[in-house]
């Protein structure tokens, strides 16, 4: 069944509401979109894949459904939500790595004793989280457009729609948070 955008803006209302009925009828709706961005991340951006796509997209899904307080508006919302979900899952899958990595409890041993190998897909989500936290600080709208361009995807409308203003401060904010954070991460990273 193919719904439009103003189809899934109603349910996300409804949603917002408190109607958790209309839970079942958003997921289709949305799970090919919420997979290609899932891909996009695991991918592009990360290389090595050590967590699964259609993993990532169950649970950033179910993080949104559950949450208590849920005010969704429409679809460049939800999908901007779902971007910040599935980042925030992969840091925490990333941290949840390096423990175990670095023994958790473990008993420890020496470096003679075996070998730690540390993956660099974790310590790129771990660095990209720390750079975006940073930015939360220096300007929350700034991390915002970040969250909603590059972790969702969406073009420079659909960003402007969501915050609110104009394309040309999406994309003057856009180019100043790409510099920032640029710099933060290094030439290197």
């Amino acid at each position: 069944m193919q719904s439009s955008p103003k189809d899934l803006t109603l349910l996300l209302s409804e949603l917002s509401k408190g109607n958790k009925n209309v839970i079942n009828e958003i997921f289709p709706i949305v799970y090919n979109e919420l997979r290609k961005l899932a891909s996009r991340y695991l991918y592009q951006e990360y290389g090595e894949r050590t967590i699964q796509t259609t993993e990532l997209v169950h649970e950033a899904y179910l993080k949104i459904i559950g949450s208590e307080n849920i005010a969704l508006e429409n679809k460049s919302h939800f999908f901007g939500i779902a971007a910040n979900a599935m980042r925030q899952l992969l840091v925490d899958f990333a941290r949840k790595r390096n423990t175990e990595k670095r023994g958790g409890n473990q008993t420890k041993i020496s470096l003679s004793e075996g070998a730690v190998i540390f993956g660099e897909y974790d310590e790129k989500i771990l660095e990209l989280d720390d750079a975006m936290k940073k930015l939360t600080g220096f300007d929350e709208r700034l991390s915002k457009v970040v969250e909603l361009r590059f972790f969702a995807g969406l073009n420079v409308d659909e960003t402007a729609n969501v915050l609110d203003c104009s394309p040309s401060t999406v994309k003057r904010e856009w180019s100043l948070a790409r510099a920032w954070l640029f710099r933060e991460l290094g030439e290197g990273s």
